[in-house]
Parts: structure tokens; C-alpha cells; sequence
């Protein structure tokens, strides 16, 4: 039979336990290309939404292509995207799932990793089961070993964490349009992206011992890709598919840049971070977790 102290003490030890739960940094990976790096316009954020970053970026690590952990915030762009797309700083889909995050959390913290390179595939530079030939298919073979880079780069930031100070809570992907390009590469890497994407969900899950590790993706590419992306999401546990619609009254529709700039504007990003967002919150939040 428990005495009152020793009942009080599994109380206190369960209170503790509870709350080492919560205090623990919630991480999230972002990977892809062009659309996950973003070449959305950060000047063209409104004030509202700006003052809805100021009051979360604090509780919120950014780590981004090996650059020196920051809070949460626009990135410098690069000299090319600055010419090309007449902007100073660039965001992707991490502000506004993001802030979306942390205004649904108030008391956690974390952890955001991005690694995104403009106009690389899955078939190549990503694959987890990389090949110079697979590479050089693609004219990839300068390019990284993307998808290794990636864990390196993760890894090393986790490294200096306690294991039991984190929790990885999932992966957002935005990746697919290199891989659509039928003209330019021929139908091999649409023919093979099911198979690729679907490495890559097991091979994440795999290296992080989380079998069943949320992975969110955009729809983006078309053809081959469209189908694959279709038929992984509707194949794999937990996983879920971000749909894209041509319909402007659509909330997923997203806006983009005409022509011959493409890619999405702050507007149809920041409906892209919601989705994420909204999409991740409704599929794997717990009603407990909610609080």
C-alpha cells in the first residue's frame, strides 16, 4: 500500500516527467529545391504579419544551408536570385508554418533545419542511393550529394544538443519540378520518382530511428511526378500531400510569378507555410498535445 509520501513523490515524478515534455525543442527538416528555399518577397510581408513574427521568432532556432543558427526570419537571397527576382531578402515556407506553429504552441520551443538548393532532383543529387551516373543524368555532378548533405548537416546541429533536450516532430518537402522536366531529361526520373520519394521517406525515418515520422509534401511538378507523389501519399503512413489548385477562389491556390520567372509570390507562400501548417496540425497533433 502507497503512503501519502510515496504517492506524493509518483506525483511529482509524473509532474516532472510532463513537463521535461514539453519543455523539449520541437524539431522540424525542410528539404527540397527552389520552393522550399523560397523566392518569395520578405519586403512585401505585411506589417501585421511582421509583428506576428516579432513575437514568435524568439522561441524559434533557423538553421539554413550551413549558415549560422538564427531566429526565425527572412534570409539574405543570393546575388543571383536578388537580380533575377528583384528582391533583397527571400523566404520559403518556414515563416508562416512557423508562425502558425508557434502561436498554436506558446509554451514550446524550436527547432527549424532547411537545406534547399534551386532546380535539383530526386533522381540525382537527392537520391539517397546517389550515383555519379544518376548525377551526371541530370547534369548534377558539381552539385552535392544532396540528400547526405542534409543528414550531415541536421546531424551536426543535433549533435550538440542532448538527446533527451529534442524530439524531431517531422519533414516538409517541396521538391518535384527538376524531375517533370520530360524535355529536358526524358521520362526516366518522372518514371522513378515513386520509387525515389519513397526511399527517401524510409531512409529519413530509418537514420532517426522514427518509423513513423510525419513527412508533408507539396504538390508541385506534373506528368509522372503528379502521379507519384499521388500515389505515395495515399501508400505510405503518415504521410500527406499538400494539394495545389488551378481554381483562384481555392485555398490552395498559390499564387506564383508569371513568366519567365515562375516560382510562388508572398502571398501564395505564405498560403503554402499555412497549409503546411494547417495540413500537419490536423493530421498529427493530438487533441492532449493541442493544449
Amino acid at each position: 500500500m502507497l503512503t501519502k509520501a510515496s504517492m506524493l513523490f509518483c506525483s511529482l515524478a509524473s509532474l516532472v516527467t510532463a513537463q521535461e515534455a514539453t519543455m523539449k525543442t520541437q524539431v522540424y527538416l525542410f528539404a527540397g529545391q527552389s520552393n522550399m528555399d523560397g523566392r518569395a518577397d520578405a519586403a512585401k510581408i505585411s506589417a501585421a504579419d511582421l509583428q506576428r513574427l516579432k513575437a514568435v521568432q524568439d522561441r524559434i532556432e533557423f538553421a539554413y544551408n550551413w549558415n549560422p543558427i538564427t531566429s526565425l526570419a527572412p534570409i539574405e537571397a543570393s546575388d543571383y536570385v536578388k537580380k533575377k527576382f528583384d528582391l533583397e531578402k527571400s523566404f520559403g515556407p518556414e515563416i508562416f508554418f512557423g508562425i502558425a506553429l508557434a502561436e498554436a504552441n506558446p509554451n514550446k520551443k524550436f527547432l527549424f533545419i532547411k537545406r534547399a538548393v534551386g532546380g535539383t532532383s530526386l533522381y540525382g543529387c537527392w537520391n539517397p542511393d546517389w550515383t555519379l551516373e544518376k548525377a551526371t543524368f541530370m547534369k548534377e555532378e558539381k552539385q552535392p550529394k544532396l540528400y547526405h548533405d542534409f543528414i550531415k548537416y541536421a546531424d551536426s546541429i543535433l549533435a550538440k544538443r542532448k538527446p533527451d533536450s529534442y524530439e524531431i516532430k517531422a519533414m516538409l518537402w517541396v521538391q518535384g519540378e527538376a524531375d517533370s522536366l520530360v524535355k529536358q531529361y526524358g521520362p526516366i526520373p518522372g518514371q522513378a520518382y515513386e520509387a525515389n520519394l519513397k526511399n527517401l521517406i524510409r531512409s529519413v525515418r530509418k537514420h532517426y530511428k522514427q518509423g513513423e515520422l510525419p513527412f508533408l509534401f507539396l504538390k508541385v511538378g506534373f506528368g509522372e511526378v503528379e502521379k507519384a507523389m499521388n500515389a505515395t501519399a495515399s501508400s505510405v503512413p503518415n504521410v500527406s500531400l499538400i494539394p495545389l489548385s488551378q481554381d483562384k477562389a481555392s485555398p490552395y491556390f498559390y499564387p506564383s510569378n508569371p513568366p519567365p520567372l515562375w516560382h510562388y509570390t508572398t502571398e501564395g507562400m505564405k498560403r503554402i507555410g499555412l497549409n503546411f501548417y494547417k495540413t500537419y496540425a490536423a493530421d498529427y497533433v493530438k487533441s492532449a498535445d493541442k493544449k
